[in-house]
């Protein structure tokens, strides 16, 4: 598991690093605005607008920005919200599951890049179901913290509600259900305990080991994908060496 554990973590890492230079805000803008669409403006009424907002505050996103998205969801301004979401399906090299969302106001033009990254690396998209089965909603929150205090730390959190958890050098991983998602993140918050990410989104049930020249091109398709002004959010069951991934994130 720590090779796709150490993956998620390097990827925040990065995306940290390219919000600070403002390439994630159009993102988070259209999570934001699709969430205040979906469960109404009120964060304290819509647990995913919440999250949404949290996670672009994390990166540092004006609240300026973050209030403009919410009014764009309920047509302030004359701006109505147009974005939909579509899901695609598909493999890396080597046969690792990917999952691409995508939040979008053109469906043809979505389809057609997210169709030229799979092409342009060598990688085929499937049909929808394909891939999807492989993986699950939960809520994962992972901790900066002594690994000497894991073991204390995880039996707290199982207390809160925790389902189980991972721990690789000082970073602890922590899973639950998305309904039990809120009250372990509160839980942890109030220990004083050190959070650098909070989110529900789709984990995989099993892994696939990939030998170091897939995992190189798996990574270059990931990345490409997210580049994709259309991607939100990229999902992968690739396992990925370590060496691989130490050379992957020092290109951040």
């Amino acid at each position: 598991m720590s090779g796709h554990s150490k993956w998620s973590t390097i990827k925040h890492q990065k995306g940290q690093a390219d919000a600070r230079r403002g390439k994630l805000f159009t993102k988070f803008a259209r999570e934001i605005t699709v969430g205040a669409r979906k469960g109404g403006p009120d964060p304290n009424m819509n647990p995913t607008l919440r999250i949404a907002i949290e996670r672009a505050r994390q990166s540092n996103m004006p609240m300026d920005n973050i209030e403009r998205a919410i009014k764009r969801a309920t047509g302030v301004g004359g701006e109505g919200a147009t974005l939909e979401e579509i899901i695609y399906e598909g493999y890396s090299p080597g046969g690792a599951a990917i999952m691409v969302v995508a939040l979008t106001d053109n469906r043809n033009r979505a389809a057609s890049e997210v169709r030229k990254a799979f092409d342009r690396h060598n990688s085929k998209l499937g049909e929808i179901g394909s891939v999807a089965w492989i993986f699950e909603t939960k809520g994962v929150i992972t901790l900066e913290e002594d690994p000497q205090k894991a073991d204390e730390i995880a039996l707290e959190a199982i207390d809160l509600g925790a389902e189980d958890f991972t721990v690789e050098d000082s970073s602890i991983d922590l899973t639950t259900t998305p309904e039990g998602f809120e009250t372990l993140r509160q839980g942890l918050a109030s220990r004083g305990l050190n959070l650098i990410q909070a989110e529900v989104t789709l984990v995989p049930k099993t892994l696939a080991p990939l030998d170091e020249r897939a995992a190189e091109r798996t990574l270059r398709l990931l990345d490409s994908l997210e580049e994709l002004d259309d991607v939100q959010r990229v999902y992968t069951n690739g396992d990925f060496p370590d060496a691989v991934l130490e050379r992957y994130g020092a290109t951040s």
